[in-house]
């Protein structure tokens, strides 16, 4: 096996014999396997222990036997008690707890230090244990991807090798190890795969585990195609448009996949497959403004697309004073000029001409709310602001980011939309404030 290891991390690259490594080791068979793996690779190595006390004096125990290892092997050892305080988490297992502050203490040690990465001792089993247990979360394509060998400084150089391989060598070669008593108790699901299901599988089907994890590298291999149409779908059907991300609806509705290429998009969003399946259901019933809501981000089914933005639009009331000559209006930047004499009009909406002299400063800016009127340009009545935003069939998530410029009691623009009647620039007017955005 130790010929197959080196053939293996120089094949695959993931070692190298200029640097040295952090080893997390628990005592137990792979973590003691890997490390004298890496011995005999001439790969440097310092091992890390974390001892929570969980078990007691076995605990202590497993601590004193990676220590005497440690100096077996002439290296340097860190090693770790923390409290029980350090692992008891409000609404986290202990398991989970515990493995955040293993890796957390690594990530530190390797800082302090200067270690090159992490080596943990995962091998082929763990990989297919992790893989089921994916499975049985109802994860998509991703979850049969299980492990990778190195993801960022974390280095598995055993996903190679079977449990079987590990323990045949550790036999042969006299080495020894710590059993953990727990990995005896079916109380996780991992052990439950491991010291159940996976047994009988093997019974069955003697070559079933080997076969299965050939199947996954083959799924993981189209997963990979897969993505790669995702990507170039995206880029070609979703269109950005200031704060605001576009997909219309016939780009998703009748393409194979499409529950799969709309979960791709959404979830880095928050969104999850069975908001999805929601936000399809929807669409079959041809609901018209109908809002589908994640932690930070909202997607509304307007009449022809799927707009995705932000949830919460936070915008505190601003005062523009006379004086000031510019002003930051959501993500945009507008310049106040004061203008007199012969003026060309602009007729942008983004931007807004005013009368000056029929201004009343402090001038407000603020969200709109219920009830709030304006008499359009054009216009002789006043109009709910409600009612403006229906005409001009502006989706709901948008609605809810619209501001509205005051002056005095009235409305004097509708930011971005529409200016008031009484404001408008005329023959009479002699001095004018304009907002032009940059």
């Amino acid at each position: 096996m130790e010929e197959l290891f080196k053939n293996h991390i120089r094949s695959k690259k993931l070692l190298d014999e200029s640097k040295t490594y952090l080893l997390a080791i628990s005592g137990g068979i792979d973590s003691v396997c890997l490390g004298y793996l890496l011995r005999s690779a001439k790969i440097s190595f310092a091992p890390a222990h974390v001892n929570f006390g969980l078990r007691g004096d076995e605990s202590n125990q497993d601590e004193a036997f990676v220590s005497g290892l440690a100096n077996e092997w002439g290296v340097k050892i860190h090693v770790i008690r923390p409290g029980k305080e350090e692992i008891d988490q409000v609404g986290i297992s202990v398991q989970m707890a515990a493995r955040e502050f293993r890796y957390g203490w690594f990530e530190q040690v390797i800082k302090e230090y200067g270690y090159t990465g992490l080596l943990v001792a995962h091998h082929a089993d763990d990989q297919l244990e992790t893989i089921f247990l994916n499975l049985l979360r109802g994860t998509g394509i991703e979850g049969i991807y299980g492990m990778s060998e190195q993801r960022g400084n974390v280095i598995r150089p055993l996903l190679g090798f079977s449990r079987s391989e590990i323990t045949e060598y550790m036999i042969q070669n006299s080495h020894t190890w710590r059993e953990d008593s727990s990995n005896q108790k079916n109380e996780y699901k991992r052990n439950i795969l491991r010291n159940r299901v996976f047994p009988l599988l093997k019974e069955e089907f003697p070559e079933g585990l080997q076969i299965m994890d050939m199947s996954f590298k083959r799924l993981k291999d189209t997963g990979r195609a897969f993505f790669s149409l995702y990507e170039k779908w995206k880029s070609e059907v979703i269109s950005t448009e200031g704060e605001y991300q576009y997909l219309a609806i016939e780009e998703i509705h009748n393409i194979p996949g499409k529950h799969s290429m709309l979960y791709y998009w959404l979830r880095d969003f928050g969104f999850s497959f069975a908001d999805v399946q929601d936000i399809f259901s929807s669409i079959d019933k041809g609901e018209s403004g109908k809002t589908f809501y994640a932690a930070d981000f909202m997607l509304n089914k307007d009449r022809e697309h799927l707009i995705l933005g932000k949830n919460d639009f936070e915008w505190e009331e601003k005062k523009i004073e006379r004086h000031e000559i510019s002003i930051r209006i959501k993500d945009k930047i507008y310049d106040l000029l004061h203008l007199e004499g012969d003026i060309d009009t602009d007729k942008s909406k983004e931007n807004a001409m005013l009368d000056l002299d029929k201004l009343r400063f402090p001038l407000v800016l603020k969200k709109w709310g219920a009830g709030d009127r304006i008499i359009p340009l054009g216009m002789d009545k006043p109009k709910k602001i409600s009612d403006l935003l229906v005409d001009l069939k502006m989706p709901l998530i948008q609605k809810k980011q619209v501001l509205v410029l005051w002056s005095g009691d009235e409305i004097a623009w509708v930011v971005g939309l529409r200016i008031g009647e009484h404001f408008k620039c005329g023959t009479n007017t002699k001095r004018v404030i304009y907002f032009k955005k940059r």
